[in-house]
Parts: structure tokens; sequence; C-alpha cells
């Protein structure tokens, strides 16, 4: 097997007293679509930040694409969407173009033969998730469904390796949720980006990731989706630490 593209090694974290993260070790393989699940406050958003280079490692090691995170110059290669991206209320003095134009790495260099422009990057990024005909809409204007399809496609524009979301259905409706899955699942599958994606819908994104990993401070499963859907709702519930009943979808 290829070395991963994100290896986690013996993390541990805490925040003055409090253990938020406890020996945390799983790798991530290009082309695989990753579930974080765990209940609110399990470090989900911790290791997120670590996994990023954005929060300072207190013990073990994160390496991406195998270099210390430290040390690694991203460049377009890692992308992230946070779960306050769509915060924008209406009218704020943004298009969607102008939006996506700020995810672009810059390399202020002439174009190279058959580089593509930033407006080309733009549209290409927009179109991936149905979003070109928006080009030119104001930001604030949208729905928040179609708000978050534009901050993939800032996240995307660059064409990275590896996107990150973190709990990217907030702010849309349980009728597009599914439909939003199904787009990242096509941007995994079509366009070979690897995903991590944070979520708290247990009942319908084992349907769509390739490896499910529930974390509560330490990883408590980490494999094949079906292994875990396979559960009881007790089972869950003792991953967990609280009880919860799980929704299945239909597709």
């Amino acid at each position: 097997m290829a070395n991963p593209i994100i290896s986690v090694e013996n993390v541990s974290h805490r925040y003055e007293q409090q253990n938020v993260l406890e020996d945390i070790n799983f790798n991530i393989h290009q082309g695989s679509f990753v579930g974080l699940v765990g209940p609110n406050g399990s470090g989900k958003t911790t290791l997120i930040k670590l996994m990023l280079g954005i929060e300072k490692i207190q013990r073990g090691s994160v390496k991406a694409f195998g270099k210390p995170i430290q040390k690694f110059k991203n460049e377009g290669r890692m992308s992230y969407v946070s779960q306050k991206a769509n915060a924008f209320t209406r009218g704020f003095p943004a298009t969607v173009r102008e939006v996506v134009s700020m995810g672009i790495v810059s390399n202020q260099k002439p174009l190279l033969p058959g580089q593509k422009s930033d407006h080309e990057l733009i549209v290409y990024a927009l179109k991936q998730v149905h979003m070109k005909d928006y080009l030119n809409r104001n930001i604030g204007d949208l729905s928040g469904g179609q708000q978050q399809r534009v901050f993939i496609a800032r996240a995307i524009v660059n064409q990275p390796e590896l996107l990150i979301l973190d709990e990217p259905t907030v702010g849309v409706d349980s009728e597009n949720v599914d439909h939003f899955y199904q787009l990242l699942s096509k941007l995994n599958q079509e366009l070979g980006i690897t995903l991590v994606l944070v979520t708290h819908d247990i009942g319908s994104i084992t349907t769509y990731v390739t490896d499910l990993l529930c974390l509560n401070k330490s990883i408590h499963y980490h494999g094949d989706p079906s292994g875990f859907e396979n559960m009881t709702d007790k089972e869950r519930s003792k991953l967990y630490g609280h009880s919860i009943h799980t929704i299945t979808h239909d597709h």
C-alpha cells in the first residue's frame, strides 16, 4: 500500500488540565473518503487543527505527504472548509466569483503553456459544484446550501489532493443534505480528491464514506463503515458515552 498522505502517531493534546485527545493513531490514504464522527467535545475539531498545522502539537507527531506538519509547505495540496464558512448575512459585498478567487494560491509567475488562468480555475471549480450560473451573484443572497457549495468551490479551486470539511451541512436544509453528500462523493470518485468529513450525521454518512473514524478523546472505532453501521444503538452509545439512536436513510 502507498504511503499515507496523513499520518497521526501517538498524538495527545490537552487544554489547561483537561485531556482533549489521548494517544491517537491512524493513517489516511490517497483516494479515501473518511468520515470523522463523535459526540460534542470529543476532540474532532482539535484533531483537524493538528492535521492542518493550525494547532501546535503537544505530544506525538502528524505528517502530511510524508513530512512533519510543522515543515510541510501546503501550496494548495491541502484545503479546508470550516463549519463557520457560510456565516454570511444578506447583502455581504462579495460576489461568488470574488469568494472563490480568495482560495487561489498565486505563484506570481507568468502562465505556462496549458496552465489555467485564475478565471478558468474559478469557472472550473464552480462547474464541479454546479454553481457556475451563479458566478456574478452576491454570496449573501444565496441559500445556506448554495453558499456551502461556493465554499467548496473555493476550497478546490487549486485542485487540492486533500479536502477537510468540518460540519459542512450546518445551514443546509435536510432535503439537500443527501445531494450534498453525493456531491462530495463525486469529488472523491471522479476528481480523486481525498476527503475527511467531520459530521454528526452517522445515519446517512456511512453510505458514502470508505472509512469511518469514531472519536471520543481516543479512537473507539476505525475501519469499514459497514462494521459501525451493523452495531446496535446500545453498542454505538457505548462508544459515544451517552445514549444515541441512529436514523437511517434510504437512497
